[in-house]
């Protein structure tokens, strides 16, 4: 574990107890014992994967970074660099997890919960630390120091917890280049315009560039499209996992097997799909102002 993330952790924890003692005001609607100890206990497992995954993923950046093809070094103005670097993987990372089926039963879990606190933000998947490294294989190609990646991801990883919350409203010009509470209540929302939206992890300007951003404006509905009704970390964790193979199975085919795992999630034969994009496309959304 990140020293940056060791010495996070007791202060995350903290915020969550003043998050809580904030309680539920102006539509809030704050905690739920059973929903946050399947965050903690989620976060907990996570730690624990992570630790052995990254020793291999340090490794294989290690490797790379003996064939780098950049000498960057590791001045001062070489980090500002590696943050939009490392974000930028982020995106792609985050974005690739949410439109493959594969990788979204990765992720799913850190979008199970119905309600929307910091809690939240410890709730980590138990598998994408063996889905995600590949997104970050680039950087040490390009020449920055593996040790300067992993605090990087840390640094990362630290922003983010903040944005898990609806005690902050919108924050004004800042919200044009960096992630806010704002833009990742979107995010977590189940409502048809924002499924898939605002992937950013510090900033959000890729979502802009890369047409994934979406204003919040109606109230956000936190949870899944279908919710799983359970606080069971194990089945939180691998339930679209199972769900995956069983839709693959019944596709009948080797081929619709292999689409339903590489496609996007809500993909079936034939017409019978629902993916965001087609539940995007078949609603309107005319009464909605643009930004």
């Amino acid at each position: 574990m990140s020293l940056i993330i060791a010495f996070a952790v007791p202060v995350f924890l903290l915020l969550i107890g003043v998050e809580m003692l904030i309680g539920r005001r102006g539509g809030v609607r704050g905690y739920q014992v059973r929903d946050t100890l399947a965050s903690l206990s989620m976060g907990l497992g996570n730690v624990g994967i992570a630790a052995i995954t990254k020793a291999v993923m340090f490794g294989s950046w290690v490797v790379l970074y003996e064939h780098r093809v950049l000498d960057i070094g590791n001045a001062w103005w070489v980090w500002p660099i590696l943050i939009v670097a490392e974000d930028f993987c982020y995106y792609w990372f985050h974005r690739a997890h949410h439109e493959v089926r594969m990788l979204w039963a990765a992720h799913i879990n850190h979008h199970s919960s119905e309600r929307y606190n910091l809690s939240t933000a410890l709730r980590q998947s138990w598998t994408t630390p063996f889905t995600g490294p590949i997104f970050w294989l680039p950087l040490p190609l390009l020449g920055f120091d593996p040790v300067m990646i992993l605090t990087a991801q840390a640094i990362s990883l630290v922003y983010q917890f903040w944005i898990h919350t609806e005690h902050i409203d919108r924050l004004g010009p800042i919200e044009w280049i960096f992630n806010t509470p704002s833009h990742h209540r979107v995010h977590h929302g189940s409502n048809v315009e924002y499924l898939d939206r605002n992937h950013g992890g510090i900033l959000i300007i890729w979502d802009r560039l890369f047409g994934t951003f979406e204003k919040e404006r109606a109230p956000v509905n936190y949870g899944l499209t279908t919710n799983i009704d359970t606080y069971n970390p194990v089945r939180i964790a691998f339930h679209e996992w199972a769900a995956m193979v069983r839709d693959a199975r019944a596709t009948g085919t080797l081929r619709g097997a292999a689409e339903t795992l590489v496609r996007p999630p809500g993909w079936k034969p034939g017409d019978a799909s629902l993916t965001s994009r087609e539940l995007r496309n078949h609603t309107d959304f005319s009464s909605a102002s643009a930004e």
